[in-house]
């Protein structure tokens, strides 16, 4: 092998366009797979690859990259996408393989990742499967029967389905269902009270003023009631790496609750941390959903990175609690608690959060596991100092949590967990 062999220099583009032809390609899928590609994207591929040139599959996958991935959320969809895309002569089989589990005698242990199914649905678009004899003709009321239970069975599953194996489709599906998600207001009920026609307690100093002014007369009671007020909600959500895909479908819940008008709260605060905290607050006000979370993504730089929950928990109870708890506010504080820093910080920064709240909901997804316990050491500093601990990886386990939270007493699975840390 000569010299001039063993250097490597930048592959030209084929004349033949081929190669062109195929970054085309290549875009249609990723918008299939649901990022936000258009004609322009493609054009620009074309020059940054045109004008780069490539050595090695590395460098050709990051300059596709920098021209197709805008948020971080988008990364784990690009890289499936490219590399079932790209030389892998295998994926159409590896695709239909995912697609339709049916067709195997055994369930794979392994489930396909959330990224692997939406970018299947992109590259299997189009391609023709056989399909099975058309089975007679039903009568019509039978057929609005078969109809409206599939549709019914369809929902049920989409609700029950954990966040993370859901395709672009059920995605979509499922964040319009959780914008008819409402989240009831618990009132407050001061101790000054106010005057009310339905009032049950007589306001005697009330009464004695308009007597006075009516010659002594007592003419009728007034009557006072206690004033109602309305709490403020904060939230404050993980978005490390294993908590991405749940923190983007509950922000989508939050977006609604924060721009449903008349829905009580006082005001509605939110907050994202992984490894460290930012507020989101301005953007969740947006009326359109994607554009306050595109906003929100761009602001919170540490997206699917690391978790430090006690430093960031020590950051807002420094810097924001007094400004946005107001007095009885509702903290929905939405992490797997697999923290990595200091138990006893994290216990601490957890304390006073709690004693700064009117009530402290935990939502943890590795609920879905039904043999979860408090191992991580996280989770056991955390279990001491909530109210409340339910699960929040599906869109029944958000529904739940919105019938708990008008229940003052319910604890969802915090007694239980920590219980078995005490005995652990």
């Amino acid at each position: 092998m000569t010299d001039g062999e063993r250097t490597a220099t930048p592959l030209d583009i084929p004349e033949d366009g081929r190669l062109a032809e195929n970054i085309t390609h290549f875009a249609r899928a990723l918008r299939k797979a649901g990022l936000r590609v258009g004609p322009g994207h493609t054009i620009e591929a074309i020059r940054a690859v045109q004008a780069a040139g490539f050595t090695e599959r590395a460098d050709f996958y990051w300059t596709l990259h920098a021209v197709f991935v805008s948020r971080p959320e988008e990364r784990a969809v690009f890289h499936q996408v490219f590399r079932l895309f790209w030389r892998d002569p295998r994926y159409l089989e590896h695709m239909m393989a995912m697609l339709l589990p049916a067709v195997r005698g055994v369930q794979e242990e392994r489930r396909a990742k959330p990224a692997e199914k939406r970018a299947a649905e992109a590259l299997l678009d189009g391609v023709e499967r056989e399909a099975p004899s058309p089975p007679e003709p039903p009568e019509e009321s039978e057929e609005l029967v078969i109809d409206a239970s599939r549709t019914a069975s369809a929902e049920e599953r989409l609700r029950s389905l954990d966040f993370e194996q859901m395709s672009a489709a059920e995605i979509a599906e499922a964040k319009r269902m959780l914008a008819r998600l409402a989240l009831p207001v618990p009132p407050i009920r001061s101790r000054r009270t106010e005057t009310s026609r339905l009032g049950r307690m007589a306001d005697w100093r009330r009464t004695l003023q308009k007597a006075a002014r009516q010659g002594g007369e007592i003419r009728a009671l007034s009557m006072k009631s206690p004033r109602i007020r309305w709490p403020n909600l904060v939230v404050l959500c993980d978005i490390s790496g294993s908590m991405s895909q749940y923190s983007r479908m509950i922000l989508h819940f939050i977006h609604a609750v924060a721009n449903r008008r008349g829905a009580g709260w006082a005001r509605v605060h939110a907050f994202t941390f992984g490894t460290r905290l930012t507020n989101i607050t301005r953007h969740l006000r947006q009326r359109d959903v994607d554009a306050a979370l595109a906003a929100a993504g761009a602001e919170a730089q540490d997206w699917e990175g690391g978790t430090r929950i006690g430093a960031c928990l020590h950051e807002f109870n420094r810097d924001w609690s007094r400004r946005v708890m107001g007095q009885g506010a509702v903290v929905i504080l939405i992490t797997d608690g697999l923290d990595r820093g200091d138990p006893e910080e994290l216990a601490h920064e957890m304390e006073r959060l709690h004693l700064s709240a009117r009530k402290v909901i935990w939502v943890n997804p590795l609920l879905r596991f039904e043999g979860f316990a408090p191992l991580a050491r996280g989770v056991r500093a955390m279990l001491p100092h909530v109210d409340s601990l339910r699960a929040g990886h599906n869109i029944d386990s958000l529904t739940a949590l919105a019938e708990a939270l008008a229940r003052p007493d319910e604890i969802g699975e915090q007694g239980r967990l920590a219980a078995l840390a005490r005995a652990g």
